[in-house]
């Protein structure tokens, strides 16, 4: 296939990303880890230039951040117009109407049929932390349950909810108090020879014993859960599993709260991920892609329940900017116009499509799965033992790096490749990223004799 999008001018990295990347090494620390080691000039919908003149497919989208694509007209000119008029004044010292059209808007898209409210930060982390504090408040107690390889982010209390241990929380302990993981659906790696109805309600009663053996009901603020667990690896849990959860929740009047941070803003179809499983939330907090790569995040819920802090309790000097209220209200026109809900739905058809045709050439991809175009490989050593494959993952993104793909790999083992192109891409720009996509396979791969007839 001829490469329409993709132009190399250097290798990579080039000239001037080398140079830039010695002053990186120099001045920024390694913890701040990078997956692409060039510079980026300017980037537009699914494409990306570097420094050096080369082109790249984004199928990254800055970690799920550009639903709406790189720098689209409508965001640009809305920041535009924004710092036109002021930057900044703070929404704790003077208001803006921005902050108020945008609460509004979330509130009457957002699933529930009772009074909404919304507030506003500047980062998932702080959404989540936010959510937490508000569900302490409203309920007087103390006890948060998170799920087995859920992330939440990298701020002490995030961190603890977070469940992958390495990189993001060996070493930096103590952790925050009253914080339990429970079991979450991973039917991939359900036992063998039992169904995906009978694991199911394997990990639904594993859910009951958890409110037995490990913290009581009554003593439990929220259970925070992700609709689909990103960086966990793109797992889709059952319909059945969520709505037990949500029962149990209301059983003991414990707080249902859905992190959207990554699944949120059409990436699954739906506005809301958690509107996939007919399940209503009490709060739902969001970022990323809110805010077309400006930092801006919220926690939207119950009008009774967000009421419940008082004033000065929650907020900050950023929270909810001038800059980052247009650029999401801007988002939210675009979903709207341009039907990216539908186009979701269209581009994860055909990544899994892709996908699966690529199981049936290399059998190493152990699963493919996803939910609208939020879709996911997980690669093992063999399909028998299933045993995660983190170093072949490292290779096959590296190949499509070298040959102008951007991609993440993602899962508790390492194992997994995701895809979170933006929603805008063309069908061209679609295409030619698969086919890159194909070609680090076989790049890597051949070699390996890992290479199936077909399944």
């Amino acid at each position: 296939m001829e490469k329409k999008f993709i132009k190399q001018q250097t290798h990579l990295p080039g000239p001037i990303s080398k140079e830039l990347l010695e002053r990186r090494n120099k001045y920024v620390p390694k913890g701040i880890s990078n997956n692409c080691h060039s510079f980026v000039k300017k980037a537009a919908g699914a494409l990306v230039e570097d420094v050096d003149g080369n082109s790249y497919i984004d199928f990254a989208g800055a970690i799920g951040t550009l639903n709406v694509g790189h720098t689209h007209p409508r965001v640009v000119r809305a920041l535009q117009e924004q710092t036109s008029q002021f930057i900044h004044t703070c929404f704790n010292v003077m208001m803006y109407e921005s902050y108020i059209n945008l609460a509004e808007r979330l509130c009457k898209l957002a699933p529930g049929n009772f009074d909404k409210q919304a507030a506003f930060f500047n980062s998932g982390a702080e959404a989540v932390e936010n959510a937490v504090k508000i569900a302490r408040k409203y309920t007087k107690r103390q006890g948060i349950v998170s799920f087995t390889r859920g992330f939440h982010g990298r701020t002490l209390m995030t961190m603890t909810m977070t469940s992958k241990v390495k990189p993001y929380k060996f070493g930096f302990g103590p952790f925050a108090p009253e914080v339990y993981k429970a079991p979450y659906p991973y039917v991939y790696r359900r036992p063998e020879g039992m169904t995906e109805q009978q694991y199911s309600m394997m990990i639904i009663d594993q859910f009951e014993q958890f409110l037995l053996a490990e913290v009581a009901p009554e003593t439990i603020a929220a259970v925070v859960m992700e609709p689909v667990q990103g960086e966990g690896g793109f797992i889709v849990p059952d319909i059945a599993f969520v709505q037990r959860v949500r029962e149990i929740c209301s059983q003991h009047g414990i707080l249902f709260i859905a992190d959207e941070i990554q699944t949120g803003f059409a990436r699954t179809g739906k506005y809301f991920a958690i509107e996939h499983f007919d399940v209503v939330p009490d709060l739902i907090t969001i970022s990323k892609s809110m805010g077309a790569g400006v930092p801006i995040s919220g926690v939207i819920g119950r009008g009774e329940i967000m009421d419940a802090v008082e004033p000065g309790e929650i907020g900050g000097t950023y929270s909810g900017s001038p800059l980052g209220c247009r650029a999401a209200l801007a988002v939210l026109d675009i979903i709207e116009s341009e039907n990216l809900n539908d186009r979701a739905r269209i581009l994860g058809d055909r990544v899994i499509e892709k996908m699966q045709f690529l199981a049936g050439r290399f059998e190493c991809i152990g699963d493919v799965r996803g939910l609208g175009a939020m879709c996911a490989m997980e690669i093992v050593k063999d399909g028998q033992s299933k045993t995660p494959d983190k170093e072949t993952v490292g290779k096959i993104v590296k190949a499509a790096g070298e040959r102008g793909l951007m991609l993440l790999s993602a899962g508790l083992y390492g194992n997994v490749i995701r895809i979170l192109m933006p929603l805008t891409i063309s069908d061209d720009q679609l295409e030619e990223g698969l086919q890159i996509l194909e070609e680090a396979f076989e790049a890597v791969l051949m070699n390996d004799h890992v290479v199936s007839a077909g399944r």
